[in-house]
């Protein structure tokens, strides 16, 4: 039976609707997982991940049938407004007074690395499906977490990699300040300068909050760079590339957007997005079993086709609750970090991203793929928006192992 607890919020404390069980036997509470989806349910990244995430993480644990091994699952959902501060007290209280076993999702890297060291100490596990930042499996990994999804580093070399072959050999970028923005920028620098191209400058604007692009816009075009890149995402990306239209930017210099995502698409319209070039892990028409995926969350989407980091959410919670349910209930509430090594050590396989597996720095590999946003007149129908131009294998979609500095691989 999966029981579903709602998490409203006030300021920086997570208040739950239900209070402590009391009714429920230990037996009961000894065979229950609690999963806490930690996301964005009221700004930028809401409707990339929101809702629609918890309604993945519902969708996978009705599809992994635990119920019927009599392993009850309680989904928990909180919304940390982009805040590290309200992410880590949310993260501390649901382990520590509702005994969270996994938290998953955590948009915003700010969040993502907040959350990363909570898990840590308590022992309990991250599952990152929409937090981008390379670090999380790099300098700052550890044991708990598994980023799930995608992350700067397959941004950086996937789509500006692209750009630069295409003759985009200068940059200026336009950087959401926080976590994310500047590990975006940094890695696609490094794509650039290893390609033999050059970063001619960059701006930093404030996260959240920015509506007005104008400025930013001015200084890009000033710069004379061949391509703009937007090292931001979300609401900002899209205000980034209505204003850039209406600044008439495209037609002097080429617009590279390094973290676009199919709800952004649908934001803008085709008559705007047309033509950009983005990096996703995951598009809903892309074959049969992303098609079977999409339509049966549809419907708790209002209609929406998911996104890549709702069907991350997706795949990372099923892959836990396969992994919880061979080892059972007791020994994988027991130790976050072995649940961690138990999920590692497992194939993955999904109607998300197919096969894959978990490297040992908390790395999940799967391709990415290089899309172009289709012209109006070329599209079917309603969300019918990508042509796929290149596919990444999982061998080469991610950073080399022994290349990020992760404590947990051993030279």
């Amino acid at each position: 039976m999966t029981i579903d607890r709602r998490t409203l919020l006030g300021g920086a404390a997570a208040v739950p609707v239900l209070g402590a069980l009391p009714w429920r036997s230990a037996r009961a509470q000894a065979n229950t997982l609690r999963l806490g989806v930690l996301t964005d349910m009221s700004g930028t990244y809401r409707d990339g991940s929101g809702p629609g995430s918890v309604a993945a993480v519902r969708q996978a644990v009705q599809d992994s049938g635990v119920a019927g091994r009599g392993i009850n699952v309680e989904v928990l959902q909180g919304d940390h407004q982009n805040k590290p501060d309200v992410a880590s007290t949310i993260a501390r209280q649901w382990i520590d007074r509702d005994g969270v076993d996994v938290i998953i999702d955590v948009a915003t890297s700010s969040c993502a690395l907040a959350v990363h060291g909570v898990v840590k100490e308590k022992n309990r596990i991250m599952l990152n499906s929409t937090g981008a930042t390379a670090d999380l499996t790099g300098s700052v990994c550890n044991p708990n977490t598994i980023h799930w999804t995608y992350d700067t580093w397959m941004l950086a070399n996937s789509t500006g990699g692209a750009m630069v072959k295409a003759g985009g050999d200068s940059w200026f970028f336009i950087t959401a300040d926080y976590a994310f923005g500047h590990a975006l920028e940094r890695d696609t620098s490094d794509v650039i300068k290893k390609a033999g191209g050059r970063v001619i400058g960059s701006v930093r604007h404030p996260f959240p909050g920015t509506t007005d692009f104008s400025s930013f816009l001015l200084q890009a075009q000033q710069s004379r760079a061949k391509v703009v890149g937007l090292a931001n995402a979300g609401v900002d990306t899209i205000n980034s590339v209505k204003q850039a239209a209406e600044f008439g930017l495209p037609r002097r210099q080429k617009l590279a957007v390094l973290l676009m995502i199919i709800s952004d698409v649908h934001s803008l319209g085709l008559q705007t997005a047309q033509g950009l070039v983005l990096s996703e892990t995951f598009y809903w028409d892309l074959n049969d079993r992303t098609r079977a995926f999409a339509n049966k969350v549809k419907g708790a989407m209002g209609g929406a086709m998911p996104s890549m980091w709702q069907a991350g959410c997706y795949s990372a919670a099923l892959h836990y609750l396969k992994a919880a349910a061979e080892m059972g209930v007791a020994q994988a509430k027991a130790s976050g970090a072995e649940t961690v090594t138990r999920m590692k050590a497992m194939p993955t396989d999904d109607d998300v991203f197919g096969p894959g597996s978990i490297r040992a720095d908390g790395r999940k590999i799967h391709p990415s793929y290089l899309f172009e946003v289709k012209a109006p007149g070329e599209s079917k129908g309603p969300w019918d928006y990508y042509k796929l131009v290149r596919t990444t294998p999982a061998e080469e979609a991610w950073r080399p192992l022994n290349e990020g500095g992760c404590s947990l691989v051993r030279t």
